[in-house]
C-alpha cells in the first residue's frame, strides 16, 4: 500500500475542474493527485513550495560547511587593510 503524505485527496479529474479550489481548500497543506487511485502529484501552493526550495538550499549549504570544516586547512594571516 502507498503511503500518500497529504491530509487531502483529490483526483485528476477533480483538479481539471477546478485547481484554484483544490489550493485555496488545502489551506497551505498539500493535496494528493490520484490516478486510477495511485499517487500521480502534490499540488501545494507556491508559497509552500518558496518555502520548501528554501530549506532544501539551506541543507545543501550546511553539508558543504560540514565537509570543509572536516578537512584540514592551513590558517592564513592577512591585514584588514589589505582585503
Amino acid at each position: 500500500m502507498q503511503t500518500l503524505h497529504a491530509t487531502q485527496i483529490a483526483s485528476i479529474s477533480e483538479l481539471k475542474k477546478n485547481p484554484s479550489k483544490l489550493i485555496d481548500g488545502a489551506n497551505g497543506m498539500p493535496v494528493v493527485i490520484l490516478n486510477h487511485n495511485t499517487a500521480a502529484a502534490y499540488l501545494i501552493p507556491a508559497e509552500t513550495y518558496e518555502k520548501l526550495m528554501d530549506e532544501i538550499d539551506e541543507y545543501e549549504l550546511c553539508q558543504v560547511v560540514k565537509q570543509r570544516l572536516s578537512t584540514q586547512f592551513t590558517p592564513v594571516k592577512v591585514k584588514l587593510d589589505d582585503l
